[in-house]
């Protein structure tokens, strides 16, 4: 389960774009912290500080302490900004973690013992995956770092489905049919690759032969006119 981390904030009494823009010019993200039954309350915490757990992955299943200007209160990302550019943290939303209350949240999923699976290891099969997380309903003390997928003993064909799964914690929100992975014949990928390999080496064929066509052409117009001359 994901430990509970403290983040240092500054309270602010003012809200609006122009509140934030100044918020931002002082290497801090404006932010917000709702719900719980009690009025927003608008915040700012440190640009760096923010980026780095942006970025460092697990973000928006982490409950933080945060401490603005003394009061603390334990909260968990909902939703950030960045910028569509720079990538730069532009605002966050915090969701106050209630006792007694569930939140529903991404979870990654992680694929272990890729080599105990035969279909990979001895076919040659490629794991196709088609979820990396699954949104699970869920204690915020209870949200756990990732969901392990067992591939032990899986083969080529195979297909690994929600009900599959161990889930340490919560309950899944969607339909426990829903596949998460299959394995794949090398042959199917393969085929593929080398059907757009062809498709490009015969696009590139007729370009050149245009280009070629093109330049005989201007080359015997060329001609033409010289002999006329």
């Amino acid at each position: 389960m994901s430990a509970v981390k403290p983040l240092e904030a500054v309270a602010r009494d003012r809200a609006g774009k122009g509140a934030a823009r100044a918020v931002r010019r002082q290497g801090q993200v404006p932010a917000v912290i709702y719900g719980g039954g009690q009025a927003p309350q608008s915040i700012a915490i440190d640009l760096v500080r923010t980026r780095t757990l942006i970025y460092a992955g697990g973000f928006k299943t982490t409950v933080f302490e945060i401490n603005a200007d003394g009061k603390k209160t334990r909260a968990i990302p909902r939703d950030f900004q960045l910028d569509p550019v720079s990538g730069v943290p532009l605002h966050v939303d915090f969701l106050r973690v209630v006792a007694g209350q569930t939140v529903t949240v991404a979870v990654p999923l992680h694929f272990v013992h890729e080599e105990a699976a035969p279909g990979i290891k001895k076919a040659g099969g490629t794991l196709n995956i088609v979820h990396h997380t699954l949104e699970l309903d869920v204690a915020p003390d209870q949200i756990p770092d990732a969901i392990e997928v067992d591939l032990t003993g899986r083969e080529v064909g195979d297909v690994i489905h929600v009900s599959d799964i161990k889930i340490p914690a919560g309950t899944y929100t969607g339909d426990a049919g829903e596949p998460v992975a299959n394995i794949v014949p090398p042959t199917v990928l393969g085929a593929d690759i080398e059907a757009e390999e062809a498709a490009l080496a015969e696009s590139q064929s007729a370009g050149a032969a245009d280009e070629k066509g093109e330049a005989d052409a201007g080359e015997s117009k060329d001609e033409e006119k010289s002999d006329k001359e």
